[in-house]
């Protein structure tokens, strides 16, 4: 499974969107309004939505939703898209390696859900927005234009930042590294016992690795500074200190790492975690899931930890993977569309989804839940540790240019000694300074 945080470059171009509107008819023969909805099937798998589908349909018999999903739902959805046949939902997040989502927000092809936040939930009597977790909306993944209009609904919502097994660090009487310092102390003391720090499953999921050290580092304001292409940002201090640490700690890295960080083999560096030849990766929680059948080393247990903290004391930051919900502009039923998105936040739905580990950003949701994401949920709670959700603005497509692939796939080529640290900050804020003037 490929959660849809991960970040692997791969800008697509425009897909002529609005080139008109869906084709067909919006009735099935019983005089049912038909509703298209596409998803993707990620580690959560189907058996949620039929569940959600069907109650659904009880409650508004003039509906008729017809699933399509699928684990590569922008392979099946893209072609249709393009001769003017839309699916009415779509329930697919940014970071995919299509990049299907951006290159709608990008086309400017997205329905404004700015007034589903209003709508009462069907069923209920409390609106869309009051139920939503504080803070969830109104960045840059849910608005991605930086403007007040949302056009991404926040579907389920995951911690992400570095898994490691807590049997492990009982048994050798270690302590979870509270900045990184101690990081790098504890490094140290791990090689000489033939365990290396760290690891990743590809270099995309360094994502939920560098937001949160982005903000560590500088801030929220830097972070922001960073995701919107200030002038200059990566020649500044705070980039370098960024990077600084970045490069120390990729000199840590598992000798595996870049041979397996790929779609074919990246289980393969997850499995250094369960076997105890490597302490830290960054993930999510979706990670018990992907590996519940995996072989594990005697006395393993999940932890999930934020970033150690540049400062003792400082802030620290949890990158907050969120999956989102949307519709065309060009989709044929819009109304029914908006209905039934509200709807995907009922307690009857939200009690369906979390069964399947997909946890939605609703008050008081997390008091629900038990295992593994009962721990690692309840990391929101630390008064030090902030929720951190959004990813980079949207501009106008710059050929050549992607900077995701080169903040994170960078990575490996510092890992294999085929880039510096000055050059992968030199191409950064020249990647950045494109975007910008794109942005203009």
């Amino acid at each position: 499974m490929r959660r849809s945080l991960v970040l692997t470059g791969a800008v697509v171009t425009a897909l002529g969107l609005l080139a008109g509107c869906s084709a067909g008819g919006d009735s099935s023969d019983s005089g049912k309004t038909t509703l298209k909805v596409a998803a993707l099937e990620g580690g959560y798998g189907r058996d949620m939505y039929t569940q959600v589908i069907k109650q659904y349909e009880a409650s508004h018999p003039d509906i008729d939703v017809q699933l399509q999903i699928s684990k590569s739902i922008e392979d099946e959805i893209t072609p249709n898209m393009k001769a003017g046949k839309y699916p009415d939902v779509v329930v697919l997040g940014q970071g995919r390696k299509a990049a299907l989502t951006e290159t709608l927000i990008k086309d400017k092809a997205l329905e404004d859900l700015t007034p589903v936040l209003k709508e009462k939930v069907p069923g209920e009597n409390t609106t869309v927005g009051d139920k939503l977790t504080k803070g969830i909306v109104g960045n840059l993944n849910t608005n991605p234009y930086g403007t007040d209009k949302t056009y991404l609904m926040p579907m389920y919502y995951a911690p992400t930042g570095l898994v490691y097994n807590k049997g492990l660090f009982e048994q050798k009487g270690w302590t979870v590294p509270a900045t990184w310092d101690e990081m790098f102390a504890l490094g140290d003391k791990a090689k000489k016992q033939g365990i290396p720090l760290f690891t990743y499953p590809t270099a995309g999921y360094l994502d939920s690795f560098f937001f949160a050290l982005l903000a560590d580092v500088g801030g929220e304001q830097f972070y922001k500074d960073v995701m919107t292409y200030k002038k200059d940002v990566w020649k500044s201090a705070d980039a370098r200190k960024a990077l600084d640490i970045t490069t120390k700690l990729l000199g840590y890295a598992a000798p595996a790492t870049v041979g397996y960080a790929n779609e074919q083999d990246f289980t393969k560096n997850q499995q250094l975690i369960l076997d105890n030849k490597a302490l830290f990766m960054p993930n999510g929680t979706w990670i018990v899931g992907e590996m519940a059948d995996a072989p594990r080393a005697k006395g393993f247990q999940w932890g999930l930890t934020p970033l150690p903290a540049v400062t003792a004391g400082g802030k620290r930051y949890l990158t907050t993977s969120v999956e989102s919900a949307w519709v065309p502009s060009a989709a044929q039923n819009k109304d029914a569309a908006k209905d039934f998105i509200a709807y995907l936040y009922s307690d009857k739905a939200a009690k369906i989804f979390a069964k399947s580990n997909a946890i939605q950003p609703i008050e008081g949701i997390a008091d629900t839940l038990t295992g593994e994401n009962a721990e690692f949920y309840k990391l929101y709670e630390d008064p030090s540790v902030s929720a951190l959700v959004g990813g980079f603005a949207s501009t106008a497509p710059v050929q050549g240019v992607d900077i995701k692939a080169t903040l994170f796939d960078t990575a490996n080529s510092v890992i294999s000694g085929d880039t510096t640290e000055a050059k992968w900050q030199s191409a950064l804020n020249d990647a950045s300074e494109k975007l910008r003037e794109a942005g203009d």
